[in-house]
């Protein structure tokens, strides 16, 4: 049954919409490009790396999450991480990506921004003639810096972009609410980016009510603890907001203890728009595929729930509205 399951899901197209490029840089890649630069890891090899991957909260997860990035040094780098991304992404069939980066990570190690997103479109051109998978990049904006570092990040970016369609708002969360950018949000509108921001993962429901009231964001990444108030729920469904929920990502991070303690199912009984994605695979221990495994067993998702769960993802994208309508067809002809 669950071979069945799992070739149902990867027949699927999915669009994943939470995906930080840098958290799929797996220990394999990190070690080799490690080794081409001749910078020396804390780790002995490829497995005392993944026995570092046990984290209690997200700051232990982001301080060796940083510690990993500083392996990606030229242009080709980046590509590397790009196109191994996809080519993973294509195998639990994802047909479009939205992918979130982090230049103030690479810029604070004297990276230029140019070489980072245009290492990451170089990946994203060859995903695309291998594989025929679409991709965005949005840029997202470290919430533990400051609004001017924020504002300094977007003015470098802004030579690349049509190269990026949005920006977003990661890093920890707690004590560092989506007021904080509220201008510099603003600003991204202005220049015509979309906008997304994670709230509701680690911060309180109130994080949320600002990404919406403040921010005036697209999704809401993560979002979870939307469900300790119930007017915002009501509020989530009614403006059918799309919530990037990433299952593997909360477990490892404790937000929940397991996965059958994860309310997504909760929230889609609640009718608000969730999807399922894989946040940083590398650390989490999972792509789409392995996310939406954990969800259908530990959750007992129907074949109906795991199309719609693929239908919201597309829906929830920034796809043009043909694409979507396609894409939307070919899931609805997809039979268990």
């Amino acid at each position: 049954m669950a071979t069945d399951i799992a070739d149902y899901i990867r027949r699927l197209p999915k669009a994943e919409l939470h995906i930080h490029i840098e958290g799929s840089l797996e220990p394999e890649l990190m070690f080799s490009l490690a080794a081409k630069h001749g910078i020396k890891l804390p780790y002995a090899d490829v497995e005392a790396v993944r026995r570092a991957y046990e984290f209690h909260n997200l700051q232990e997860f982001l301080d060796i999450y940083y510690a990993g990035a500083a392996v990606l040094v030229e242009r080709s780098d980046f590509r590397d991480l790009m196109f191994a991304y996809l080519k993973r992404a294509h195998a639990d069939g994802v047909v479009h990506s939205e992918i979130f980066f982090d230049p103030q990570t690479h810029t604070a190690r004297g990276i230029s921004t140019g070489t980072v997103i245009q290492g990451l479109t170089d990946g994203m051109a060859e995903g695309k003639r291998a594989f025929g998978i679409t991709s965005e990049l949005i840029l997202c904006f470290l919430r533990h810096l400051s609004e001017e570092e924020a504002f300094k990040t977007l003015e470098l970016a802004m030579p690349y972009r049509r190269l990026f369609i949005g920006v977003g708002l990661d890093s920890s969360e707690v004590g560092h609410p989506p007021a904080k950018f509220e201008r510099v949000f603003a600003r991204a509108r202005e220049l015509g980016l979309r906008v997304v921001a994670h709230a509701g993962e680690e911060g309180p429901p109130a994080y949320v009510t600002e990404a919406l009231d403040l921010l005036k964001t697209e999704r809401i990444d993560h979002g979870v603890r939307s469900e300790a108030d119930p007017a915002l729920c009501k509020r989530l469904a009614k403006m059918q907001m799309p919530l990037t929920v990433c299952p593997l990502s909360n477990v490892k991070l404790a937000v929940f203890k397991k996965a059958s303690d994860h309310n997504l199912k909760r929230l889609m009984d609640l009718g608000l728009m969730v999807t399922v994605n894989s946040d940083d695979p590398a650390y989490f221990g999972g792509y789409m595929q392995d996310n939406f495994m954990a969800m259908a067993e530990g959750l007992k998702l129907t074949s109906a729930e795991l199309k719609t769960l693929a239908a919201n993802s597309i829906t929830a994208s920034f796809l043009p509205e043909p694409a979507k309508k396609q894409w939307l067809a070919r899931i609805e002809g997809v039979a268990a």
